[in-house]
């Protein structure tokens, strides 16, 4: 008894249909994939074209969740501008090979092949025009013409539920016992908890002897300090044009404050290499040199106070909360270089202390993961136990904001399809 089939079904059905019963034989295959993530899904897809059986496991209801979710709908399958330069990890050159030899324009032509229409938006990104279900069912319609048998509602409890022998990997699972010759652990991190989240990829990892790099939650809004909280408070709701750094990166985007604290790209950008107890340092005018401008409009304006000179670069409550109410009123004849100096500093260089992130619970990454050191780079294949391979975010390697952690999905995915 081989179990449900998808072959020949509707893939919408496909994509939501549970489990009649639960198996309790042993399950034969060449190659089992944990995961019917971005990257399980395009693996399992590469490796049964040839000609490898496949089965890809999942514990959770429906497969490709954290697509459906991104892009708001749209999905940000990738971006244009690809580099290993737009990824972090404690191995920083390991992603090279797989983002050389499964490129974004491989998928893009994939997605262009299916009709799917696409639209560039800021900074190269690419989203889905109709909707993120275009992506998912372009994986899906894949894995279907090529056999690969997808088992939702199937979930592997703990590491120990693992072993390997002369006959390859024994796994027991919810739904019964699997025997493949590979394994693929494609089970993604710890980010959106509710949906779709899991450590045991990070378990197998250490139960086969791999070193894990500590995880936090990458891409993910910041909250405050008390203090600020009740001082920013005002602010929700208002977005501005900002760069945003501390001493490892910095990211020009929009900034938004919200009644917990700050989002928008360049917070989430920034929190992926943002610690605990750090100070980030925000401009809020990244396209102006303000000092000398600011001493420029005193010669030609002098009569003019700060409040109305400032008021068309950046809202007035914004002003508000950044500059003494006595230094807004004064006209700029006022205003000695020290003065300006100050006010110049106050709004390009606002040191803050973020009281922490928002966590897992909304964060879109997961950074950090199973160490790269001891992966092969060009087929992601363990180094320690022969047939074990990890590919998308259970892997320490985290994307920009922008379709990059898809982009390492696709490669990642299409690398060890290669080879297992």
């Amino acid at each position: 008894m081989h179990g449900l089939r998808f072959r020949g079904m509707p893939v919408r059905s496909w994509r939501k249909r549970k489990h009649p019963r639960i198996i309790r034989a042993m399950i034969s295959c060449d190659v089992l994939i944990l995961g019917a993530s971005a990257s399980g899904l395009l693996c399992a897809a590469e490796a049964a074209k040839r000609g490898r059986r496949v089965i890809v496991i999942d514990h959770a209801k429906q497969a490709g969740m954290k697509i459906l979710m991104s892009g708001g709908g749209r999905c940000n399958f990738t971006n244009l501008e690809v580099s290993a330069e737009h990824y972090l990890s404690d191995n920083p050159h390991f992603c090279k090979s797989a983002l050389s030899r499964f490129t974004q324009w491989d998928f893009i032509a994939r997605v262009s092949a299916r009709g799917i229409e696409w639209e560039e938006r800021r900074h190269g990104q690419l989203f889905c025009r109709d909707s993120a279900e275009q992506i998912l069912d372009l994986l899906l319609e894949d894995c279907e013409q090529q056999g690969v048998e997808i088992r939702l509602n199937t979930a592997i409890a703990e590491a120990s539920d693992i072993r390997h022998g002369p006959q390859g990997f024994d796994i027991a699972s919810s739904r019964g016992r699997f025997r493949s010759r590979s394994l693929v652990v494609a089970s993604g991190g710890l980010s959106f908890p509710r949906v779709c989240a899991s450590p045991i990829g990070y378990r197998i990892a250490e139960a086969f002897g791999h070193a894990i790099v500590p995880t936090r939650p990458g891409l993910v809004p910041l909250t405050l300090q008390p203090e600020d909280k009740r001082r920013l408070a005002p602010l929700s709701g208002i977005a501005v044009d900002s760069r945003v750094e501390n001493e490892r990166a910095g990211f020009h985007e929009n900034l938004l404050f919200t009644h917990r604290g700050l989002s928008g790209p360049a917070i989430l950008q920034i929190s992926s290499w943002w610690r605990p107890g750090e100070a980030i340092d925000i401009d809020l005018l990244p396209e102006l040199d303000l000092l000398p401008w600011l001493l420029e409009q005193r010669e030609r304006q002098p009569a003019t106070r700060l409040r109305n000179l400032l008021h068309g670069l950046l809202p007035k409550r914004l002003l508000e909360t950044r500059i003494d109410e006595r230094d807004l009123n004064r006209p700029l004849q006022e205003q000695g270089r020290a003065s300006l100096q100050r006010i110049a500093q106050q709004l390009q260089h606002w040191n803050l202390r973020p009281g922490g992130s928002e966590g897992y619970r909304t964060a879109e990454v997961t950074v950090g993961g199973v160490d790269t050191r001891e992966l092969s780079s060009r087929t992601l294949e363990s180094r320690r136990q022969p047939g074990l391979y990890f590919i998308g975010e259970v892997v320490d390697v985290t994307g920009w904001l922008g379709g990059y952690n898809f982009q390492w999905a696709w490669s990642s995915g299409w690398a060890a399809g290669q080879a297992c």
